[in-house]
């Protein structure tokens, strides 16, 4: 297959509509923290340190609750239905958000889209991992990473752009009579139909998964699939790797028994951990927590939209070094590259925070902290999940991983206005910075290279 001429565009593209569910997955994630200072006035939670954490953390329980059922649904409907699906909940959520007239019907929509972001960020990536060919597959399914990045910063952008300007000497509580506590925040979540909209339509337009039709015994469409993909040779080889591994693990449906085995134990292990450590690595707290973290260092409201503008710039290009770095660095020593550095800039974070430092030496930390994770944690983890699992349970062992990925948000997300009033701002970070230790070592001890082998190649070797 070194010679195989692959259709590149063809990949590309179907690639990208896939990764239209990431685009979802960051805008739905993050647009919330922007448009955080102007609802909790609105829904009077201001005060209210629990309330505030239920906000920012109850669309991850609706992750939760996708992740659970996309292994599921995408074994027994396909990676493009499930995906289909989870657009039709974007686009309720983001109507029913945006239209929302008290905090109960609030929460009940984030929840809506936070199944659907569950189903997205579970099947996403193993849609694409499986279209597309070895040599290339960690910078196509970090195209699902960019989408989400692209997603964080249209977000932020779009906070930042619908906002009005806020004078510095405006009170917190003066913001719900103002046209962004009344109206502009709305906006906001509104402004998320566009993309949900475009990602149901263009879904129809691309094939299902070619190893979900072989587990399904549909092998003519499989072999139509991988001949677009790479031409007959290359589809051919496939073609007959797939099914390989199918007959050497059995029965097509995956079973309990199938998980009792030390093999997959030891790779749903590597699977789980990488999954958690890529959340309890502390950065998402910076996007969800905003407000918090640049109004302690001394930044105003107005000032803190355009600096996550700023973050979210930063978060894009690092996204792209990674895509560039993935296949030739390979996915373990990218991994141990950003947990290191995540360690090394908490604890300096930490420090600045505990003397008091304010402006710009604590942007610049920030910055440094999301550029690491961009071209490490945040796309590797996802590219090594959907590589690591066998066929046969690839995905619901994704849905386990996925399920890990969204209760370690949750906890991290509903805890950090705890730990930020207990510990402070520094305390936070050093906790942070040593889970990043942590997870260097668990790395350095486990995770195995997988950059250029097949899927199939993958699954016997590991």
């Amino acid at each position: 297959m070194a010679n195989t001429a692959f259709n590149y565009k063809y990949i590309t593209a179907i690639s990208l509509v896939s990764a239209l569910g990431g685009l979802l997955f960051g805008y739905d994630w993050v647009v919330i923290g922007g448009a955080k200072p102007f609802y909790e006035q609105f829904f009077q939670i201001a005060n209210n340190s629990s309330m505030q954490g239920w906000a920012m953390s109850s669309a991850l329980l609706g992750c939760v609750l996708g992740a659970v059922l996309s292994g599921f649904i995408s074994d027994l409907l396909g990676r493009k239905k499930s995906l289909i699906i989870a657009s039709v909940l974007f686009t309720i959520s983001a109507l029913g958000t945006g239209l929302a007239d008290n905090f109960s019907f609030f929460i009940i929509y984030r929840v809506i889209g936070g199944i659907g972001i569950g189903l997205a960020s579970t099947i996403s990536p193993m849609y694409i991992a499986e279209v597309a060919p070895a040599k290339f597959r960690g910078r196509f399914v970090s195209i699902n990473q960019l989408s989400i990045v692209i997603g964080i910063l249209a977000a932020q952008i779009v906070n930042w752009l619908i906002a009005e300007p806020i004078p510095e000497s405006v009170l917190p509580e003066e913001l719900l009579h103002s046209w962004n506590g009344q109206t502009g925040w709305r906006i906001m979540f509104l402004a998320e139909l566009v993309p949900a909209i475009l990602f149901f339509v263009l879904m129809f337009l691309i094939p299902m998964s070619p190893r979900f039709l072989i587990k399904f015994n549909k092998e003519e469409k499989a072999l139509a699939v991988l001949k677009k993909i790479g031409g007959n040779n290359y589809a051919f080889e496939e073609l007959n790797s797939i099914k390989s591994t199918f007959q050497n693990s059995g029965a097509e449906k995956p079973s309990l028994s199938d998980f009792k085995s030390s093999k997959v134990k030891r790779i749903l292990i590597i699977g789980l951990v990488l999954a958690v450590f890529q959340q309890w690595c502390g950065i998402n707290i910076i996007f969800n927590y905003a407000q918090e973290i640049f109004t302690a260092a001394g930044y105003s409201v107005g000032d803190m939209l355009f600096n996550i503008v700023i973050t979210g710039s930063v978060n894009l290009i690092f996204t792209l070094v990674a895509m560039k770095t993935v296949d030739s660095w390979g996915r373990r020593k990218l991994m141990l590259l950003g947990s290191l550095g995540l360690a090394i800039v908490y604890l300096v974070l930490g420090t600045t925070y505990y003397f008091e430092f304010k402006g710009l030496p604590v942007l610049i930390l920030v910055i440094t902290a999301i550029g690491i994770y961009s071209m490490s944690l945040a796309p590797i983890t996802w590219v090594v999940l959907s590589e690591i699992f066998p066929n046969k349970i690839r995905g619901i062992a994704m849905s386990l991983a996925t399920f890990a990925l969204w209760i370690a948000c949750f906890m991290l997300t509903f805890t950090f206005p705890l730990l930020n009033e207990a510990l402070g701002a520094y305390g936070t970070f050093y906790i942070y910075s040593g889970i990043c230790v942590l997870g260097f070592l668990f790395i350095l001890k486990k995770l195995p290279e997988t950059k250029g082998k097949t899927l199939e190649e993958i699954e016997n070797e590991i």
